[in-house]
């Protein structure tokens, strides 16, 4: 890659990754109700997802569930049900005691999956694809090996940075939030962006 594709590509991580997103609202969540060592291995796992789903974009797979209705919706509907679900488990989430009980709790391959039924997740890999690795004519630009390799190296440093300083952030606010009403009115606020992050995925 030129100076220049690398530049392009690290602004497009930074814009991407740090934006408010399905991943950061839940290290965040997840932090802030169960501290930073219960939200570290969800910021392990969107990195492994990003890699699985770059792999699969650069093969051909991205173009294929995009270009597939039934796939598309398929994709759409299952993210829409599982943010759906951690909404309501998150917005039920009054006291820091009452984490457990409400199950608030995102396993490592349930991290990883979550990237696979984010259809916006899909069109972002499409996009670092079809800009890196592919070239106008729609074929493979020179060492697209090496151009995947890079974008993922990338974006996997991308995603568990941006995902580690959210959680960062909610594990800091425990002491604040855990006094009065403060963590139910936060959660049920993480869960709207949820809930929002949801209805988008229905338009796009």
């Amino acid at each position: 890659m030129s100076p220049a594709e690398v530049t392009a590509l690290l602004l497009f991580c930074t814009a991407m990754s740090f934006s408010p997103g399905p991943n950061t609202t839940l290290s965040t969540a997840l932090a802030a109700n169960g501290g930073l060592k219960r939200a570290l291995r969800f910021c392990f796992a969107v990195p492994a997802g990003w890699l699985l789903l770059m792999l699969g974009s650069g093969l051909g797979v991205g173009a294929l569930v995009l270009g597939v209705p039934a796939l598309r919706w398929g994709v759409k509907i299952f993210g829409v049900a599982y943010m759906l679900w951690l909404a309501w488990k998150l917005a039920r989430a009054a006291q820091l005691a009452e984490v457990d009980a409400a199950r608030l709790r995102v396993t490592f391959w349930q991290g990883v999956g979550l990237q696979f039924v984010n259809i916006k997740a899909w069109m972002l890999a499409l996009t670092l694809t079809a800009g890196w690795v592919v070239n106008a004519a729609g074929q493979p630009a020179s060492n697209p090996g090496e151009r995947l390799a890079i974008i993922c190296l990338a974006t996997m440093v991308f995603a568990f940075t941006s995902n580690f300083l959210y959680a960062l952030v909610g594990s800091l606010l425990r002491g604040w939030l855990s006094q009065g009403q403060r963590l139910l009115w936060f959660n049920r606020a993480l869960a709207l962006v949820l809930v929002g992050t949801a209805a988008w995925m229905v338009t796009v």
